[in-house]
């Protein structure tokens, strides 16, 4: 699943997340709005890549390309 924090009070920023687990410590605090449909290997990827301190990636991951689907299970029918 695809979430968002905000970053904090007056901050006016947001980070994204992937949520690889059940995370009922953030239920009614955060939305989670997406579901990932394919591209598995590269969240494999993404969750074992080495971390430092506040358990950020050593090395920056950044997603350069992504496909929306508004209702992929309509879309699917379609086809």
């Amino acid at each position: 699943m695809l979430g968002m924090a905000n970053k904090g009070p007056d901050t006016n920023g947001s980070q994204f997340f992937f949520a690889y687990n059940k995370l009922p410590h953030l239920n009614f605090k955060y939305p989670i709005f997406a579901k990932v449909i394919s591209g598995f290997e590269t969240l494999d990827a993404m969750e074992k890549a080495p971390v430092g301190p506040k358990d950020r990636p050593v090395t920056p991951i950044k997603i350069v390309d992504v496909t929306v689907h508004a209702n992929p299970i309509a879309e699917a029918a379609i086809q």
